[in-house]
């Protein structure tokens, strides 16, 4: 195998790997002992800027360093493509969940059908809890199906009363 096909299956792991991490911090880690800087995320939001916030400067840190460890101290060539599969997951993160979900920059995606249909329903049922215990679908990049994260959520937990309107069920089906 060649330098450059294991630097890129290297990249692509690492992007993988991301959602699994990503999944497992959010579920464990942002709805539990770090709940107090993720808690911000789940309340309505006062400018650009929330608490929570914090977390994607973590996970930036970690893709600088990363980079940085080959790119200025010699460190392995892998390190670089590992910072550069975290930055991937990143970008696409920050199109699903900041931009599509969250709409946190005005740009009008409104998708109808299909995956990135299925993301925005999945995170918005996330969101379809008060509090943090009781939500569903701590991923960011690969969506479970609705119906099923909205069994789950009859499961448990009660839906938000005062915040139905803004899911909008017709939206979720």
């Amino acid at each position: 195998m060649s330098d450059g096909t294991i630097s890129f299956a290297i990249f692509i792991v690492t992007f993988f790997v991301m959602e699994g991490v990503a999944w497992t911090l959010h579920k464990y880690v942002m709805h539990g002992f770090l709940w107090n800087l993720h808690k911000s995320h789940h309340e309505p939001r006062e400018g650009f800027w929330e608490l929570n916030d914090v977390f994607g400067l973590f996970f930036a840190a970690i893709a600088i360093v990363s980079m940085a460890w080959t790119l200025r101290l010699g460190g392995p060539s892998w390190a670089l493509y590992v910072g550069l599969g975290v930055t991937a997951y990143g970008v696409v993160y920050f199109f699903a969940h900041d931009i599509l979900v969250h709409k946190r920059v005005a740009l009008r995606i409104n998708p109808k059908k299909g995956y990135l249909r299925r993301l925005y329903q999945s995170h918005r049922l996330h969101h379809a809890v008060d509090g943090k215990d009781g939500c569903v679908s701590f991923g960011f990049v690969f969506a479970p199906s609705p119906q099923r994260l909205k069994a789950q959520l009859k499961l448990l937990a009660p839906l938000r009363g005062h915040r139905i309107s803004k899911i909008d069920a017709n939206r979720l089906h």
